[in-house]
């Protein structure tokens, strides 16, 4: 019995390192970008492309993860999911252009797009039910650490070595997981799994990547406008294909009867819109503070934590404020904060006192941290349990799009204002970052019409929702 209690023990340990291994690389990169470019002789504002590299394709990934799981078992795709993370890490560090770095966080998001799906899937068979609540809020805090820690460690690497060991840390902790994986993880028998839906995969799949190159070529991959146009109307159709094909279909990867839940769908679409506002900023902010305000990566990374710590201690009230007010009313106005608080950011100049700075990235990852949970525990409310896993699944996709989506949007409003501004002076890039914040910021603004469909009356919040958007926030 003890033994028994130690595995499950080291089994959550396992689960929350690579969370937090997922999420601390999803982070740690904003800060090294300028570094990056200039080793590779790119603008520091045309780098995107490596953060949404590695955010499409966890997206790609996550519909197809539950069926991977099923027919290798848990523990054999845990392994290959960590194995892959160090060789795409490896590969990152190895890279001599900016093409090469783009293919290595491709390789390296195939792993991490595994690693939580696959970790919660095992925690779940593992754990009777009445202790799976406790052992998911253990797996979510490494989860919100990541981003804490993320941008200063990025940016003390930076100064005392170089932009390769953000991913060469990597590589000792792949080693030990897998080797904690092989002893603890249970062996679990690969299941009898219904025939995957690959033509509806591929339909989802090639939508989704090309929407988002049409977008991230506006700036990121030089593509004219033809080429963008083409990539944006097959990228569609073939969205529009894969709903067609899921309503003839009896086993979709994702049903549209999902959409027929209206808390579902409103938290979907509010997810995505508002989302491609809101998650430009962890890559916005450290370019404005080191190529605009003259501050060193190091300092960057450490004006990211007030934004992380500001969202940690958010958390614990956001549950009773919805309670009480409503999710209508909570994610309308939060909403519209976040969009005006993203704005805000449009009068930042080198002569702003440090500590308006600090109060403003403060706000920010508060009302940001707020929007979070409450977009997500809305979604997910009303399923049932025979959609939960596919309704979660959807959710965790739209979130990884709308990361890739927004950050290449950022980068396609940023590079059309450096062209209309100039980047000559750094008071012209200031300028062009100044157009920014404030264009994504209505952006997200204009998302708060999408939440007021909500009816007034949903308010209720269950414990196990809010537990559950603590991990995807």
């Amino acid at each position: 019995m003890q033994t028994e209690q130690k595995s499950l023990r080291m089994l959550l340990w396992l689960v929350a390192v690579g969370f937090f291994m997922q999420t601390l690389d999803a982070t740690i990169v904003n800060t090294t970008l300028p570094a990056m470019a200039r080793s590779f002789g790119e603008s520091p504002l045309r780098m995107q492309s490596v953060v949404v590299a590695y955010s499409l394709t966890m997206a790609m990934l996550i519909p197809a993860s539950g069926w991977i799981a099923d027919r290798f078992g848990t523990r054999r795709v845990y392994v290959g999911a960590i194995s892959l993370f160090v060789l795409g890490s490896i590969a990152c560090a190895l890279s001599q252009n900016l093409g090469q770095l783009v293919a290595a966080r491709v390789l390296q998001g195939l792993g991490g797009a595994l690693l939580l799906p696959v970790g919660r899937l095992a925690v779940l068979r593992a754990f009777p039910r009445e202790r799976f609540l406790q052992a998911m809020n253990f797996i979510a805090i490494p989860g919100l650490l990541g981003p804490l820690i993320g941008p200063t460690l990025g940016g003390w690497l930076v100064e005392v070595a170089t932009w390769h060991w953000i991913f060469l840390i990597n590589i000792p902790v792949g080693l030990f997981g897998c080797v904690a994986t092989v002893i603890y993880m249970q062996n679990q028998p690969r299941l009898a799994v219904p025939r995957f839906d690959l033509p509806g995969y591929l339909y989802l799949a090639f939508g989704m990547v090309a929407v988002s190159l049409a977008v991230d070529g506006l700036s990121g991959l030089g593509l004219k406008q033809a080429s963008v146009l083409v990539l944006l109307v097959f990228g569609l159709a073939s969205l529009a294909a894969y709903w067609l094909h899921a309503a003839r279909r009896p086993d979709p990867l994702f049903s549209p009867q999902l959409f027929s839940i209206p808390t579902l769908s409103i938290g979907l679409l509010g997810n995505l819109f508002s989302r491609l506002g809101s998650s430009c900023m962890p890559f916005l902010v450290p370019l404005l503070l080191q190529v605009s305000l003259d501050y060193s990566p190091m300092q960057a990374g450490l004006m990211m934590v007030p934004v992380a710590t500001a969202s940690m201690l958010t958390k614990r009230i956001t549950t009773p404020l919805i309670t009480r007010l409503g999710y209508r009313r909570v994610l309308v106005a939060n909403t519209a904060l976040v969009g005006l608080t993203m704005a805000s950011f449009a009068l930042a100049t080198p002569a702003q006192p440090l500590g308006l700075l600090v109060v403003q990235l403060a706000l920010f990852g508060a009302v940001n941290s707020m929007q979070f949970t409450a977009m997500n525990t809305i979604t997910l409310r009303d399923l049932d349990s025979t959609m939960a896993s596919s309704g979660n699944s959807l959710l965790s996709m739209v979130q990884m799009l709308a990361m890739g989506m927004g950050v290449a949007a950022a980068g396609a409003v940023l590079a059309a204002f450096t062209a209309f501004f100039g980047s000559g002076e750094a008071v012209q890039t200031l300028h062009s970052f100044q157009a920014t914040f404030a264009c994504m910021g209505l952006i997200t603004l204009a998302s708060a019409g999408i939440f007021w469909q909500l009816s007034p009356a949903v308010r209720a919040v269950k414990k196990a929702e809010a537990t559950e958007a603590l991990g995807q926030g």
